[in-house]
């Protein structure tokens, strides 16, 4: 009897010690792809809304299409030359920002008394640093003023004249309000002037205007030591009033980076994306749910943004580089590094 305990206690031990050894020369996926050995990973988005096949010309379309690939190119190469996830978001943001086809920079739209104000945030998932500016009418690239407020100053963000200050204090480049004036952004700003006229409405936004709201620039980066980092930059809504700041700036509502969860860059209706903080609850939704990345971002943008009411979408990406991409209008500039190395552009929904 004591023969055949023998035997089963070596025959119960037995898998249990292969086990040990499996584990000891097979390392978890979490060993073979972690924050200490991670992909390089880099997404972007041009902002969302109504766009549909056929909506842009062939010619418009290529415009589009060239400057998303010079962008995610230019920012994944600052990744491959080892250099951070903050430099990488900064420098594709940039290219975005001097081009008139997106809604940042000197692309921006105009409020209504005929001015552009632009927003910009930037994010670390490292330390979870973070820098915001607003208001701004002035500053040839927010995005890059965003990184020094978060780098060289105590705050977190900055508006108006006073971050312009600040911008001419770091030798930030500044332009005469002029440069952002574009004649399709003008000639936006005329055609809702007179609808608004011709309806005697007194400023409201509405769901029948969808076109005017959307137009947000954006990047998600992870580098070489397993840092996430997001940014996002915009023009704000065409015909905004009274000093109306949207989610772009906001850190949680349009940006968000923590290397334990994930990093995100929104795009879309600002006040409902503020009201849901949409950035850091779908990192929320990873760490308290365990979601993967893109079941994180359709329950919040799928879900519970549409719930509410309100349309756009996000780029996000995990610590390991996993990427998601989510939003519930009917298409979104974006573009992304595939797992080959490769640039993959996409503008309309699937």
């Amino acid at each position: 009897m004591k023969k055949i305990f023998a035997l089963l206690m070596i025959l119960t031990i037995l898998p249990l010690s292969e086990a040990v050894a499996q584990k000891a020369t097979f390392p978890t996926l979490k060993q073979l792809q972690s924050p200490q050995s991670p992909r390089l990973g880099f997404i972007i988005h041009g902002g969302a809304g109504v766009i549909t096949k056929g909506s842009l010309t062939p010619e418009k379309e290529k415009e589009f299409r060239d400057k998303l690939s010079e962008a995610v190119l230019a920012g994944y190469k600052t990744l491959q030359a080892g250099k951070s996830s903050i430099d990488a978001v900064e420098m594709a943001i940039r290219i975005l920002e001097d081009s008139p086809l997106f809604n940042a920079g000197k692309g921006a739209v105009f409020t209504n008394d005929g001015k552009n104000e632009l927003d910009a945030s930037i994010m670390f998932g490292k330390t979870q640093a973070a820098g915001a500016v607003a208001g701004l009418r002035r500053v040839k690239n927010p995005i890059t003023l965003a990184r020094a407020v978060m780098e060289k100053s105590d705050h977190v963000m900055m508006i108006g004249d006073g971050a312009e200050k600040f911008a001419t204090e770091q030798k930030i480049e500044l332009v005469d309000p002029k440069y952002f004036w574009t004649q399709h952004r003008w000639d936006a700003l005329q055609k809702i002037l007179k609808e608004e006229a011709n309806k005697k409405k007194v400023g409201r936004l509405t769901k029948d205007e969808p076109a005017n709201r959307f137009g947000t620039v954006g990047a998600v980066a992870l580098d070489q030591d397993g840092n996430l980092a997001a940014g996002t930059s915009t023009g704000g809504m065409t015909n905004k009033k009274y000093g109306r700041v949207g989610d772009a700036p906001i850190i949680g509502a349009g940006t968000y980076a923590n290397n334990e969860t994930c990093a995100v860059s929104a795009t879309g209706w600002g006040e409902f994306f503020i009201r849901l903080s949409v950035a850091r609850d779908i990192c929320a939704q990873m760490e308290y749910r365990a979601l993967p990345i893109q079941n994180a971002a359709d329950t919040v943008i799928k879900q519970k943004l549409q719930k509410l009411g309100g349309d756009g979408g996000v780029i996000a990406m995990d610590r390991f580089g996993n990427m998601g991409v989510s939003f519930n209008s009917e298409g979104m500039y974006r573009a992304y590094i595939n797992i080959k190395g490769e640039p993959v552009i996409e503008i309309y929904g699937n």
